[in-house]
């Protein structure tokens, strides 16, 4: 099994509790990715996200085939960082963490995933040729959007 890393870091002018507040709520997915990522969450999330919590998705990622997503928050130290692992959906294996840290000019913002194919060769093959840069697109849309939001003092 090949593991993919996909990371991201920006500067952006918001204080880590508004940072917070923003990513650690699944009801803004939808404002900061491309058209094409449209995700409905299915089950009820609370105002503030805690470790062990599930939160289920329906998503039209690929082809426009709506797929079925459970991720749990695995961690969550508020308001530096939390993780949530998918634990049914599309890939054999997805990790996503987010760090939140102070700057001078408000916070860094660091994305860090992991990911493995399911289908051994073949799921090697749709990454090169469709997920990689789907999921590249996704995280590039993230941070063209917040860039605009919560412009960066640099």
């Amino acid at each position: 099994m090949q593991i993919h890393q996909l990371y991201r870091r920006q500067e952006l002018n918001m204080t880590v509790q508004e940072a917070w507040d923003f990513f650690s709520s699944p009801h803004h997915l939808n404002d900061i990715t491309p058209a094409f990522f449209h995700v409905e969450i299915t089950s009820n999330v609370p105002e503030k996200i805690y470790a062990g919590l599930l939160i289920s998705y329906r998503m039209k990622v690929v082809f426009g085939i709506p797929m079925a997503w459970l991720s749990e928050v695995s961690q969550c130290d508020e308001p530096k960082r939390f993780v949530y692992q998918q634990r049914i959906g599309p890939f054999k294996f997805w990790s996503h963490e987010v760090c939140l840290s102070e700057t001078q000019s408000g916070i860094q913002l660091e994305d860090i995933m992991f990911y493995a194919m399911p289908f051994g060769w073949l799921g090697e093959l749709l990454n090169r040729w469709l997920i990689a840069d789907r999921l590249a697109r996704i995280f590039d849309t993230r941070r063209d959007v917040l860039q605009a939001k919560w412009k960066s003092a640099k």
